[in-house]
């Protein structure tokens, strides 16, 4: 691993990963958001772009940010930009010199087949390389009738089942708002590479990571695949509540929504006395969970109908009183200004820039890892790494 000056990267913060060089051959999402991950724990990333556009993100907008998009803004900070033109043969040996000589670890989510192409596999590079580790995010897995296919978040969504069970009941299909499926294939292949890396230690060998977004999304379905294989009932949408809990859902309030969660049968006995019906609590039909779900329709009008009689702020403060777990719906524009978002410093510039980013969720030892450096131009590492000097 190279020791050297961080590039980019200035931030004195915790750096556990400090002196792993990772190239990214990612765009869009998925890969990107692995190797945000990677460099906010204090990774080197040069991220490898076409040098005609670069990663396709780079034109996701309106809106845009110092002429790119919001969207690349937020998943690239603290990387390192390097343009090669992989159709050429030039661009294809300077993207092979780049990993031998600099890689610890490679993160590609790039369309099936395209770097076998060219001849840059695992395969090869590693019996140059054994200490190399590879990372491969795919659309829909190594093997399988659509290994071939690609595809993006909301394909993954689709065929996983997950937009089945998203949404209201008898609604058009509904994707879920934000790309967890590209986030998560992000997290999965940073968990793979940790896990490598110390099997380097003990081995000395790298070694392969591969994950894909249908693999990713099948795992996020894990409760309803379940459910489905044990009573052979196909779930369907709950709209903001559970299948398998009630009370717990959102509520409209004398003035707002709030969600209101009142997870087993003590919860419930407690969020019925807070709002005066401690009656329904005493009933056989309401009294225990299983009961709840059975009879879930008229308990929730009942609740309702005493609900929307309350202000959100009046009912928040009894339910925190009993210890009811409650939040506020919340937009996005007062989830960021929210206090506890403020407490936590989840969200904060880059240095010399005022566009506040979302931070990684995790602290180590009290403190957030988070890497300061703007996200990079296209090419604007380029003569660093594979200029003559660099090869």
């Amino acid at each position: 691993m190279d020791s050297g000056e961080q590039g980019v990267c200035s931030d004195a913060r915790r750096r556990p990963l400090e002196g792993l060089t990772v190239i990214e051959l990612g765009t869009s999402v998925a890969a990107p958001y692995a190797c945000l991950v990677l460099a906010d724990l204090g990774a080197r990333v040069i991220k490898v772009e076409n040098p005609g556009a670069g990663d396709h993100s780079r034109s996701w907008g309106p809106p845009f940010w110092r002429g790119t998009s919001a969207q690349f803004f937020s998943l690239n900070r603290g990387k390192e930009s390097v343009a090669i033109d992989l159709s050429t043969e030039d661009g294809q040996a300077q993207l092979r010199s780049l990993i031998l000589e600099q890689a610890d670890a490679v993160v590609q989510n790039l369309r099936p087949g395209l770097l076998a192409k060219f001849g840059l596999t695992p395969e090869t590079l590693q019996a140059e390389k054994p200490s190399l580790i590879w990372c491969d995010i795919g659309a829909f897995g190594q093997r399988g009738p659509l290994s071939s296919k690609p595809g993006y978040d909301p394909l993954a969504q689709a065929t996983s089942g997950i937009m089945s069970v998203t949404g209201e009941p008898n609604r058009p299909p509904v994707r879920v708002g934000v790309s967890l499926v590209d986030m998560g294939s992000g997290m999965w292949t940073v968990i793979g590479l940790l896990v490598k890396l110390l099997e380097l230690q003990r081995t000395g060998s790298g070694g392969r990571v591969e994950t894909s977004l249908f693999e990713t999304a099948l795992a996020w379905m894990t409760t309803p695949m379940a459910v489905y294989h044990a009573s052979g009932e196909v779930p369907e949408p709950q709209g903001s509540g559970a299948p398998q809990i009630v009370p717990y859902q959102a509520f409209r309030t004398a003035d707002e929504w709030l969600m209101i969660a009142a997870g087993n049968d003590n919860l419930f006995r407690k969020f019925c006395t807070a709002i005066g019906r401690a009656e329904l609590a005493q009933l056989p039909a309401y009294a225990m969970n299983a009961a709840r779900v059975q009879n879930k329709d008229p308990l929730i009008a009942e609740l309702q109908g005493t609900i929307s009689t309350i202000s959100a702020a009046d009912l928040s403060a009894a339910l925190d009183a009993v210890g009811v777990p409650n939040a506020p719906l919340l937009t996005v524009d007062k989830a960021a200004r929210h206090p506890q978002t403020q407490a936590l410093g989840m969200v904060g510039p880059c240095a010399g820039d005022s566009l506040p980013l979302m931070g990684i969720p995790i602290s180590l030892d009290g403190t957030r890892p988070r890497s300061d450096g703007l996200p990079p131009e296209l090419g604007e590492q380029t003569e660093k790494w594979v200029g003559e000097k660099a090869l």
